[in-house]
């Protein structure tokens, strides 16, 4: 990684704390202990609003690496920018390959993939029907998962936030335990599926029961043989 490169990613995140600061109230985080330090890891979490990637850039302490949608690459500025991030674009509602085999090379290569398996943002505030992509990265790549629960982030309306200052909203980050998914025999669509369950199921585990929707039932069962990363 270039010097150019880290500085401005340092940027990016001295910025993060400083309109956090300004536009959101407080920020709780609890779990960061979970976090491993290096290593393959994919971070999975509920999507609730666009503030949602800064709020884990802050909350996670490792460099993150995101998918972002495959317009924001061709804007001006901005799409520079997240690609010096170390973003790569991913064409939405359809299964792009390229996509995942290059999140699957960046897992591999040692890298924190952040996912939102949900693929776009709750307009409820309630888990919904996730895609089984992340599954697929997280089978092939044989990478452990980091179960994130954000709450809050679902009040923030753009661009009004902007004209009040000091009376955003409160946002709560709850770090679980780094998992394994089970092994399987294949891995196909069927697994993908099963195991996107079970990732689902331990993301709400996190989450108050207001906020688990289609994936309320799952809680208590999203162990079922999966394995934790063992520490050191």
């Amino acid at each position: 990684m270039s010097l150019i490169t880290r500085l401005y990613r340092k940027g990016v995140i001295l910025l993060d704390r400083f309109l956090t600061f300004i536009y959101i109230r407080s920020v709780e985080v609890e779990g960061v202990e979970n976090v491993p330090r290096q290593g393959p890891l994919i971070l999975a979490s509920n999507h609730l609003n666009n503030a949602d990637p800064p709020m884990i850039a802050l909350a996670i302490p490792r460099h993150p690496t995101f998918m972002a949608k495959q317009e924001m690459f061709g804007w001006p500025i901005l799409g520079l920018g997240i690609r010096l991030y170390g973003a790569f674009p991913v064409r939405r509602f359809e299964a792009d390959l390229a996509a995942l085999r290059k999140a699957t090379e960046r897992v591999r290569q040692g890298e924190m993939l952040v996912m939102f398996p949900e693929g776009t943002r709750s307009r409820t505030g309630s888990m919904r029907k996730a895609h089984p992509g992340t599954a697929m990265i997280a089978l092939r790549a044989g990478a452990p998962i980091l179960p994130v629960a954000i709450t809050g982030t679902e009040t923030v309306r753009w661009p009004w936030l902007f004209l009040r200052p000091f009376m955003g909203p409160r946002v709560r980050v709850v770090i679980g335990r780094p998992f394994f998914l089970p092994e399987v025999e294949r891995v196909d669509t069927e697994a993908a599926q099963r195991c996107t369950e079970i990732i689902m199921g331990r993301i709400a585990e996190l989450l108050p029961e207001s906020y688990r929707g289609l994936y309320a039932a799952a809680v208590g069962e999203a162990g079922q043989g999966t394995r934790e990363l063992e520490e050191g």
